[in-house]
């Protein structure tokens, strides 16, 4: 088993001994068994692995939309599976943007509203949803895109939209599952050089689910699953 390490003060997220299963009938499934894992704060990892070998439950749980059979997750400090659901809302909230393979925009709703939604149960006026959302829009390269619709839109210009509503509220993780599936290999690359840049430029740590190589070489970190467990980790091109 793989455990990867970072110091102290560094560590954003720690995973400790985590455990999932679900039950089919008397069957049992093993997703996830005892697996830990260390994220520093600002890090791109890309998690790889066949299908069926935990990586999207992994994201899952670290970002609070399921539950572990056993051990904990912690994220800066706050142990997660110990919240309450209303509280664990509340925690995803304010810190957790999510980008999926697929957009998952509202179609009736143009670029600047889709990216706004997140904000709309936060205190903020509406000076400030306006300054946020922009910026967000600034940052994916869609600032002049603002007024057009999901159905106006290339596919690569409703993910980067997706990835402006994920940062609108300025959270601690990006969680992206699988964000480049369903795109071709030059508006993909596209997409990883913004995910790529947040991290960078902008002190995002970043924990992406891909099947493909290409987009796993731009992360600091490519750690491989199999069968719930980690097998492998390859921390800035080193095998530890």
């Amino acid at each position: 088993m793989v455990r990867v390490d970072c110091s102290g003060t560094d560590c954003l997220v720690q995973v400790r001994n985590l455990d999932k299963k679900y039950y089919r009938g008397n069957e049992v499934i093993d997703v996830l068994r005892g697996l830990n894992l260390d994220v520093s704060a600002g890090e791109f990892v890309a998690f790889m692995g066949p299908s069926g070998s935990g990586k999207t439950t992994l994201l899952n749980l670290i970002g609070g939309l399921d539950t572990p059979t056993s051990g904990t997750v912690t994220v800066g400090g706050e142990e997660i599976n110990d919240l309450s659901g209303r509280r664990l809302t509340s925690w995803r909230a304010r810190h957790v943007g999510f980008i999926f393979q697929m957009y998952n925009l509202i179609p009736v709703l143009t670029a600047y509203q889709n990216v706004q939604l997140p904000l709309l149960l936060t205190g903020l006026s509406k000076a400030e949803r306006d300054r946020h959302v922009h910026t967000a829009l600034e940052l994916v390269g869609l600032a002049d895109r603002a007024k057009h619709y999901p159905g106006q839109l290339s596919g690569g210009e409703e993910q980067r939209v997706a990835i402006a509503r994920a940062i609108v509220a300025d959270p601690t993780l990006l969680l992206c599952d699988e964000p480049t599936g369903d795109l071709d290999r030059e508006t993909g690359d596209e997409i990883i050089e913004i995910l790529h840049r947040l991290s960078k430029e902008h002190e995002k740590t970043v924990l992406m689910v891909t099947h493909d190589p290409l987009a796993a070489e731009k992360a600091d970190s490519q750690l491989h699953l199999e069968k719930g467990l980690l097998v492998e980790a390859e921390r800035r091109g080193e095998i530890s």
